[in-house]
């Protein structure tokens, strides 16, 4: 994730809504080299019924990455420590 200054997003703000449609990059949007607000890609379906939190983690692939990731827990050791 890259962080620009709202100088530069409000200079390249089509370019930079363009990148993320495309390819999905995150940008977080500060002042002063502090992260402020995050540009995402919306989500692909979007539900009435979540918060819009839910929202963009379930349905804009933000947890994409997992899936080339090996389980380390079984639903059993989930259920144990969590349940």
């Amino acid at each position: 994730m890259k962080t620009i200054s709202t100088t530069e997003a409000r200079k390249n703000i089509r370019a930079l809504l363009n990148v993320v449609r495309e390819t999905g990059a995150v940008y977080a949007i500060g002042r002063r080299e502090k992260p402020e607000v995050l540009l995402v890609k919306f989500p692909r379906d979007y539900s009435r019924e979540l918060d819009d939190v839910t929202n963009t983690n379930a349905y804009s692939e933000s947890f994409a990455f997992l899936q080339k990731e090996p389980n380390i827990y079984s639903v059993d050791d989930l259920k144990k420590k969590y349940a």
